[in-house]
């Protein structure tokens, strides 16, 4: 016999269904929740099924985001078989019956025939710290994203309340710059005090500076209060927001410190770290998030199905005599895979200095460099010439990840 269970996994719950051998369903199916009780009764019916047909049977479910995770930590532990499936494979095995039916009990039943139809690979664990450094990683973004939005909208208070604040400072969201605004938000305050009570409390906010720097900016932030067209704020709604701007860009630029600093910390004890930094134009950060979204090099058996889980690879359109031309992407599995790599591209064909003595300019990445022209050469449009090297370093990660090697440029 060749037993197998289907679950269909949701929001603290999953239904049930067992199979002792194709086309012979067991019991009828049941849910169970993703508490301790819930799971330890899924683990007494597997126990039973395994009974029946005196093999262990196999756990067949959808990745669901994290609501999957209780359940497969919890029978790992056990010992069992996990498989879990592509979400799109298993779509594409229930759309191929004839009946529209959408329901919990036939997608746990589709998930077991789906075991017997298709030879499917077994759930392999990342480790923990890869685990770890994916969700940093994705933390990080998540929170860049928030950073970006918070600087827009104090751009736009800004713009309305000291719009010549902006050039006082080289760096408009540094500490220094954000805390001198923060105590002297409009230009009426700034020609309020003296230079030289400016110039001591912009020394005391920046103590790696110079006291020297510190009466110079102050004389610039005099200069540029005279010059702004807001003399008088009308909207006191303004100070208020560019106040609470601030403070959400300090507390961002704090926070994101500290994951950058945890995520370097756990990426070094990683020997895949230093091997994808090894490929130029692949900083710290790109190389964190390329070999966590990645995770164990293992789980795939060629560069193509690796290329095809970063959504890099083309879709293709055929029927009868027709033959699709404009071939996009695929754009399935990690869509952070697929932007970290189009930074990388992005950072390695692009021109630098090869030493600050020199006014020599050569790419980062010659190699690659050099593909990208070739592309450009034979007309492909600037997009698709960018997916063609990620398509490319893609092929250079696995090679690299498999061999255990470091990249070796032209020099």
């Amino acid at each position: 016999m060749n037993p197998v269970v289907g679950l269909d996994v949701a929001k603290g719950e999953s239904q049930v269904q067992a199979f002792l051998d194709k086309k012979k369903p067991y019991k009828t199916s049941f849910k169970v929740s993703h508490t301790l009780e819930g799971l330890g009764i899924l683990s007494e019916f597997f126990r039973e099924v395994q009974d029946l047909t005196g093999i262990k049977p196999p756990i067949v479910l959808e990745s669901t985001g994290h609501y999957h995770t209780p359940v497969v930590q919890y029978f790992e532990e056990r010992g069992y078989l996990l498989i879990i499936v592509n979400p799109l494979v298993s779509y594409r095995a229930k759309s191929s019956s004839l009946r529209k039916v959408k329901t919990d009990i036939i997608d746990a039943r589709h998930l077991c025939e789906l075991y017997y139809k298709e030879e499917l690979e077994p759930y392999k664990k990342r480790g923990i710290q890869l685990l770890n450094l994916r969700n940093l990683t994705r933390q990080h973004e998540s929170m860049t994203g928030m950073y970006v939005q918070t600087k827009l909208q104090f751009q736009a208070v800004l713009d309305q309340v000291f719009p010549e604040y902006e050039n006082v400072f080289g760096d408009l969201y540094s500490a220094v710059s954000l805390l001198t605004l923060l105590e002297f938000p409009t230009s009426k305050e700034v020609l309020g005090v003296e230079e030289d009570t400016l110039a001591n409390r912009i020394d005391e906010l920046c103590k790696s500076r110079s006291s020297k720097w510190a009466h110079t900016q102050a004389k610039k932030l005099i200069e540029a209060a005279s010059r702004n067209p807001f003399k008088e704020i009308l909207y006191q709604s303004h100070i208020t927001s560019l106040e609470l701007n601030i403070m959400m860009l300090l507390e961002y630029q704090r926070h994101l410190s500290k994951l950058e600093a945890e995520i370097d910390a756990l990426a070094k004890e990683m020997e895949e770290y230093q091997i994808i930094q090894s490929i130029p134009g692949i900083g710290e950060k790109i190389a964190a998030t390329i070999i966590s979204e990645i995770g164990e090099i293992e789980r795939f058996n060629h560069a193509k199905k690796l290329v095809a889980f970063a959504g890099l690879d083309p879709s293709i359109f055929e029927s009868g005599r027709f033959k699709g031309t404009v071939n996009r992407i695929t754009k399935r599995e990690s869509s952070r895979l697929r932007h970290a790599l189009y930074m990388a591209v992005r950072c390695a064909i692009r021109d630098s200095r090869k030493k600050k003595t020199t006014p020599k300019i050569i790419p980062r990445n010659k190699k690659l460099r050099e593909f990208y022209d070739k592309k450009r050469g034979e007309g492909k449009p600037y997009k698709v010439a960018i997916i063609a090297c990620a398509n490319k370093l893609l092929h250079w990660i696995y090679a690299l990840l498999k061999s255990n090697s470091t990249f070796q440029d032209i020099a």
